[in-house]
């Protein structure tokens, strides 16, 4: 069996120094927790008894508030999201509904799927890129920098999270967002 800590999101630092060896720059990053303020997710409409998909909003949000520059900049931004459990809260309530005979819930049946939260995303914050879900950072960052190298995206949010699985741990994400190793739409990513 996998060990919950070799599964678990890596910090910003572990997250910058990949990014920066799969050839990517930061523009901007964000994490859950980053402050001891950081206690209860806040909710996010339509998503229903699980943290996944509100986690997943906060840090993308946060890093998307730290780029710098207006969400109307035209910049084509892909989302692209890791995570090796997904929704577990959510699995294993529709697994239980299912099991005991009972409805499940539609929105429980919908934020199931990991990446139902890109659209939120989306719409929120103007995004009109690629959406991709792989399961380990490598794979993401390598995504990630496909993407941009292929000019599908002029930039990517790699939001990766996974929720505690054992007591005691806290649920944990990170998001960057990336570009090229020379930003092709002219402009200088900031300075963290």
């Amino acid at each position: 069996m996998t060990s919950p800590a070799s599964i678990a999101p890596r910090g910003l630092a572990e997250l910058h120094a990949a990014a920066a060896a799969a050839g990517l720059t930061v523009c901007a990053s964000a994490s859950w927790p980053e402050t001891d303020a950081d206690g209860e997710v806040p909710a996010l409409a339509g998503f229903i008894e699980s943290s996944f998909s509100p986690l997943l909003a906060e840090v993308a949000a946060r890093a998307l508030r730290r780029r710098g520059q207006p969400r109307d900049s035209g910049n084509v931004t892909a989302i692209v999201m890791v995570t090796a459990l997904g929704d577990v809260t959510s699995a294993v309530r529709v697994a239980a509904a299912v099991d005991a005979g009972k409805r499940v819930s539609p929105l429980l049946f919908f934020q199931s799927v990991p990446n139902a939260v890109a659209g939120y995303l989306a719409v929120r914050w103007h995004l009109t890129g690629p959406v991709v879900c792989v399961s380990g950072i490598r794979a993401g960052l390598d995504v990630a920098a496909l993407l941009i190298e292929d000019a599908d995206a002029d930039e990517a949010l790699v939001v990766c999270a996974d929720l505690a699985v054992t007591n005691g741990d806290r649920d944990r994400a990170a998001a960057i967002l990336v570009t090229g190793p020379a930003n092709r739409n002219g402009t200088e990513p900031h300075e963290l």
